[in-house]
């Protein structure tokens, strides 16, 4: 099977294609037929899962989702900050560093590709640059004037936004903030689901009954609680029960009757399909203002070559969803190159090594064509009205008893 190459991928975004696709089988860990805890959905419902009928193939099976869009695409995000994090993809990851502020240094840097809302992010917009708003300065203003029809500065400055996608939903023009189309859509599905159940229990070492007495919540929430009525906080002039009722079982003491959830227990599976759609289509639709059709060719190279790079990365970062919830793919990333003839596509290996590559050399064609992105750390800091916001919230939570 022959490697993606730059001319292929250059070839395929300048109208050669109509998107990059990769197709992932994946088995549960304990094999076919194995259980798997898929995300879970408040619903008034038999069950909590997402379940459908799905064509797959030439069969119509029952499926469940194990991994949203969503949440794909935050994964794919993660999969590149690593790689970034590494120094072996190089290309602009704007943030916010909150180092510098002792009360909440702990957060450390946020970056384009950790916050929900990319850089249209409020942490963003509640952040400074060179002690300006960053909404306010000359990069903030490039930003979020910004539109498909004229993406250079989101190009130059966050081009993962282009990738998977921003709407700048809390800028100056609210819901008529520019949108920009996600380009890379992926999901992982269950096959041939079955709703299972799952059991649960506690046997208290301590052997405390459920009638040993009633416990108050502590008026000092390092207490946490007490059985002294004169220690108790206050509520409505009267003292608060540690929970509803004040059971030992509120304060994590005592034995749990034996349980079988029928809504939240499980699924076994006989396998499951991640699909990986990286649309050309949607990128041929970016416009570059000002620049020759090489160069916008080379920009949106650029940013398919980062697709692939999440792809190759997003491999070998393993597919642990969630507890209870771990994958093992049964080959390596394969990409196709779908076209517009509808014919079966001719497939291509696609590595890290191969991947960092593509990027490297997407990025350094990018600048001869006239449009390279921005390599310098766009590095902001919080202002210090978030700072303060941040502030009282831990107040607030450090007050609140756990569990509330």
């Amino acid at each position: 099977m022959a490697q993606m190459n730059i001319e292929s991928l250059r070839d395929a975004v300048g109208g050669g294609a109509v998107a990059l696709r990769s197709i992932m089988r994946l088995q549960p860990v304990d094999g076919p037929g194995g259980k798997v805890f898929p995300p879970t959905y408040e619903v008034n419902a038999e069950h909590k899962y997402a379940v459908e009928e799905r064509q797959v193939g030439d069969r119509v099976v029952t499926t469940v989702l194990l991994d949203s869009v969503a949440s794909q695409a935050n994964r794919a995000e993660l999969a590149l900050k690593e790689g970034w994090e590494e120094g072996e993809l190089h290309f602009p990851v704007p943030c916010v560093d909150f180092t510098g502020e002792a009360d909440v240094a702990d957060l450390g840097k946020i970056t384009v590709l950790d916050a929900p809302h990319r850089l249209a992010d409020a942490i963003f917009r509640d952040s400074m640059l060179e002690g300006t708003l960053f909404r306010l300065s000359e990069v903030g203003r490039a930003i979020t004037d910004a539109r498909p029809g004229n993406a250079t500065a989101m190009f130059r400055h966050a081009p993962s936004a282009l990738l998977f996608g921003q709407w700048d939903s809390t800028g100056p023009k609210g819901g008529q903030g520019s949108k920009f189309q996600r380009a890379y859509v992926s999901e992982i599905v269950g096959l041939d689901a079955q709703i299972g159940r799952k059991v649960g229990s506690r046997i208290d070492p301590l052997q405390i009954e459920r009638a040993a007495a009633i416990a108050y919540e502590h008026s000092d929430p390092a207490q946490v609680w007490t059985l002294d009525k004169d220690e108790a906080a206050q509520e409505k002039g009267k003292a608060k029960t540690a929970g509803s009722d004040g059971r030992p079982s509120e304060i994590n003491h005592g034995n749990i009757a034996p349980s079988i959830d029928a809504q939240s227990g499980g699924v076994t599976i006989s396998g499951a399909r991640q699909t990986t759609v990286i649309s050309l289509a949607a990128l041929r639709r970016l416009r570059f203002a000002n620049v020759s059709r090489e160069a916008q060719v080379a920009a949106r190279t650029a940013v398919a070559a980062l697709g692939v790079a999440a792809i190759a990365y997003g491999y070998e970062a393993d597919h642990d969803l969630r507890s209870r919830c771990l994958l093992i793919p049964e080959h390596e990333p394969v990409l196709e190159l779908v076209g517009r003839d509808g014919l079966t596509p001719e497939p291509l290996e696609v590595d890290r090594e191969t991947a960092a590559q593509l990027l490297s050399q997407a990025s350094a064609a990018a600048v001869e064509a006239g449009i390279g992105w921005e390599l310098t750390e766009t590095s902001l800091t919080p202002a210090p009205k978030l700072v303060e916001l941040l502030r009282r919230s831990r107040e607030v939570s450090a007050r609140e008893p756990v569990g509330e």
